[in-house]
């Protein structure tokens, strides 16, 4: 049974930009190349609210060490996703229990200040993105009185604008998200068979923000799909192929999922497990995980539909639940929960080829690439309670464990995000 959840007041999601001074650089000077913050879902404080750990990465050895005043309260409960702000000045954090989404201000020495928080349209929030001036949350659930845990019903799309103002009067209720008709988001449907359940599992936007794609688990008969939506002025939503999922209505792999991750909790992923996209701004390749199966699948993205390249899909390990792309070298990553390995790839035109694969900690679950020199991969190990850290090979795309990896972190790790260190 799910901890129900609170509505907290809504206020305003706004750029932090005049905090960007509010800390001084104590972070090793020069020699901090990154700012790593991993979400905590287990229970901490009087409040049970989530913790965020905030590393910094040494640009020499790769070594990660928590800044001195880490961890923060992460401002709600069960923290299950993570996103920073497109310059870097905000990390957003989804806690699924309470239903919210936090916006902390990110200070020049890697400290938060909880600014704002929002309530999410739907019910239990488990996936973000940014792009631009753009937040998109997936809920589990449309909002009540339509669904809930006694009478679930499909998942749904948020949309929030980041504003640009830093001032606002105390108290004052922030703007709604963005309107879908009468409706404050977009509901996951199957046309053919509308009745059907729909659990939303991932969200990805293209780089060049045009196009969103949300992976989903159909409860009712297993099957799973990929939605794509088009992203319009103010971060409208229109669906593609007439909102039928992509691939034709065909499910995104062989087979259903078992009926034991329906569910599972929110770290043991569900058939598409994960998604992501190139960096290339003419958004060319989608690449989504297969829990079960073990494999990646990757398709062009021409004009927002997908279609699945030649080769594809590729192996991976035992249930990979998270996926990164290289947004600086052809490589992908892939974190493999149930082995606790990561595997790489080179990629060539989209397709993949597998490089390797490589000890991790127990569970991995999320997975991100430093994005100041992209030399350095790290896991988030739900199991082992710590973060992995590689130093990556920008010729070869192998892995090395840096000094003293694993690091500790605080219980049930579920998410990462990271920003370069500001020296300025």
């Amino acid at each position: 049974m799910r901890m129900k959840f609170n509505k907290s007041s809504q206020l305003l999601l706004v750029s932090a930009a005049s905090l960007l001074a509010a800390g001084l650089v104590t972070a090793c000077g020069t020699l901090t190349t990154d700012f790593v913050f991993v979400a905590s879902s287990k229970a901490a404080g009087s409040n049970n609210y989530g913790e965020i750990d905030v590393f910094e990465i040494n640009a020499v050895s790769g070594a990660m060490r928590q800044i001195p005043t880490s961890p923060f309260f992460s401002a709600g409960r069960n923290p299950v996703a993570e996103a920073v702000s497109s310059d870097n000045a905000n990390l957003y954090v989804v806690n699924q229990d309470d239903n919210t989404i936090v916006q902390f201000g990110i200070g020049s020495d890697g400290k938060l200040y909880p600014q704002n928080t929002v309530n999410t349209p739907g019910i239990f929030p488990m996936a973000v993105a940014v792009s631009g001036s753009n937040l998109f949350v997936v809920d589990t659930y449309q909002p009540l009185p339509i669904c809930s845990d006694a009478a679930p019903c499909s998942g749904s799309i948020g949309v929030f604008p980041i504003a640009s103002a830093i001032s606002k009067t105390p108290g004052e209720p922030g703007p709604a998200p963005v309107a879908n008709g009468s409706l404050t988001y977009w509901p996951l449907s199957l046309p053919s068979s509308p009745s059907d359940v729909l659990e939303p599992t991932a969200i990805n936007v293209l780089a060049s923000g045009s196009y969103l794609y949300v992976t989903a688990y159909d409860a009712t008969t297993g099957a799973n799909y990929i939605f794509g939506f088009s992203v319009g002025s103010g971060g409208a939503l229109s669906a593609l192929s007439n909102g039928a999922p992509l691939l034709g209505g065909a499910p995104f792999a062989t087979g259903t999922c078992p009926t034991a991750f329906v569910n599972a909790p929110y770290v043991a992923g569900t058939c598409p497990a994960a998604i992501a996209s190139d960096s290339d701004l003419t958004g060319t390749y989608v690449y989504v995980t297969d829990s079960k199966n073990g494999t990646v699948h990757a398709y062009s993205a021409a004009s927002g539909i997908l279609t699945e390249l030649s080769g594809s899909p590729y192996p991976a390990g035992n249930q990979p639940s998270a996926i990164a792309v290289d947004p600086k070298y052809p490589y992908a990553y892939v974190a493999n929960a149930q082995d606790g390995t990561v595997s790489a790839y080179s990629i060539s035109s989209g397709a993949l080829s597998r490089i390797g694969t490589y000890d991790a900690g127990l569970q991995p679950v999320a997975l991100g690439i430093d994005p100041s020199t992209h030399h350095f991969l790290f896991t988030v190990n739900f199991l082992g309670s710590d973060i992995s850290n590689f130093e990556l090979s920008s010729t070869a795309g192998t892995l090395i464990n840096t000094q003293h990896s694993p690091y500790p972190a605080n219980a049930q790790p579920t998410a990462v995000a990271a920003i370069p260190h500001r020296t300025q």
